[in-house]
């Protein structure tokens, strides 16, 4: 049962991987937003494309900057943005602790420490080093806080299922089996789903930005007063919405409950996922 379950997910994440590549092309979006929706059904399947669209892609031409300022699409581009990032990291690392035979403690610290390392120096400061005016260090001292909760949460969510399942499917420990990667996406999808509500504080406090709106320069942009920005991709566009973005000053972040206590509770999520990991592993695993 358990093959033809695993069967069918397969073949639906191939068919969403591949309506979601080709169908993005024309999203007015930014191009690592983009990368992200392909990384993250690639990830979670049909469930990938089913959010890709619901929350980016756009419904009617010239729509998409009301289609995407709800807060809720906001945060999911923001929760989105996390989870392919951290998620190339966290599957390297369970690739590497296979094949290294790491016991379950190093593992879990190993994906950690490659899922944040990934997230944040490359998803997070280097794609968008153009939101902290090109400078890179800039943007990694702006991104460090919110990709810290972010990964937090997404470890924590993704711990517990994936300790849980190992119990229960053969081989899961072996990355030549498809039951390997069918754990690790159950685990990235529960990881996103324990991840989306600090990344709704985060977005509400502008410290990590949502969805944007990135449309190709028009010749009469100046005659309206839109100066073309350069894009992720480096070629100039016109149309970004910037009234979410996670480099803004200080003044207009009014975070509530304050930062220290968000990031003290988010510690505490990672170690409660990393808690039930180990009752699984170590006590029901017996």
């Amino acid at each position: 049962m358990l093959d033809v379950v695993m069967l069918l997910w397969f073949v639906l994440a191939a068919l969403s991987l591949l309506f979601v590549a080709v169908d993005i092309r024309t999203t007015p979006e930014s191009v690592v937003m983009k990368w992200g929706f392909v990384l993250l059904t690639a990830y979670t399947g049909v469930v990938g494309a089913f959010l890709y669209v619901l929350g980016c892609r756009e419904p009617l031409p010239g729509l998409h900057e009301r289609y995407v300022a709800a807060r809720w699409r906001q945060t999911l581009g923001s929760t989105m943005h996390c989870v392919a990032g951290d998620g190339v990291g966290i599957l390297a690392g369970a690739v590497l602790s296979s094949f290294l035979r790491l016991p379950g403690v190093t593992e879990a610290i190993v994906e950690y420490v490659l899922g944040f390392a990934f997230g944040w120096t490359i998803f997070q400061a280097l794609f968008m080093r153009d939101m902290a005016g090109g400078s890179y260090s800039r943007a990694l001292k702006s991104t460090f806080v919110a990709e810290l909760l972010s990964m937090n949460f997404l470890m924590a969510g993704m711990l517990a299922t994936v300790m849980t399942l190992k119990r229960y499917v053969p081989s899961a420990d072996n990355p030549a089996t498809p039951n390997f990667w069918f754990v690790m996406s159950m685990g990235l999808l529960v990881g996103f789903l324990v991840a989306y509500p600090i990344n709704w504080w985060l977005v509400a406090n502008h410290l990590k930005h949502g969805m944007m709106t990135v449309r190709p320069a028009r010749a009469d942009a100046g005659a309206h007063g839109h100066a073309a920005q350069t894009g992720m991709s480096g070629v100039p566009h016109a149309g970004h919405d910037m009234s979410r973005m996670s480099m803004s000053t200080d003044a207009d972040r009014q975070p509530f409950p304050p930062i220290p206590v968000m990031t003290v509770l988010s510690f505490l999520v990672l170690a409660a996922g990393a808690a039930i990991a180990f009752f699984v592993r170590n006590v029901i695993g017996r």
